[in-house]
């Protein structure tokens, strides 16, 4: 058996590349200030995250190494939170505070959301 370190590891590689591939994307394709890349990696992880628990929680199983490798490992490379709260510091430092709450704010709601949805879909 693989330990936990291991699809941990794993998982969080390969989820910081594709959360680093996503927000490089998201640079090319918008000029603005606000960070839809780091935006975007978040409710797309929160919805992932809501779909891997509610499916293995469906199928009656504990399987631990599913969770180690995608649910702490890949949505926990993916997912940027801490990225997110420096790009709200610097924009509170630019003086952009509208541009910081609107991304505080819809980032935590469509959250919420996007787990819910993830719930919801494996039911």
């Amino acid at each position: 058996m693989i330990r936990p370190i291991v699809l941990v590891a794993l998982g969080g590689a390969l989820g910081s590349v594709l959360r680093y591939l996503t927000s490089e994307f998201f640079k090319k394709i918008t000029y603005n200030a606000f960070p839809i890349g780091t935006f975007v990696a978040n409710i797309a992880g929160c919805l992932l995250i809501g779909i891997l628990i509610g499916s293995i929680d469906k199928s009656g199983s504990d399987n631990a190494p599913l969770k180690w490798l995608l649910v702490t490992g890949f949505c926990g490379g993916y997912t940027t939170f801490s990225t997110f709260s420096y790009e709200n510091l610097r924009l509170f430092q630019q003086g952009n505070y509208g541009l910081a709450l609107l991304y505080m704010g819809s980032s935590i709601l469509l959250g919420l959301l996007a787990v819910g949805l993830g719930l919801f879909l494996v039911k």
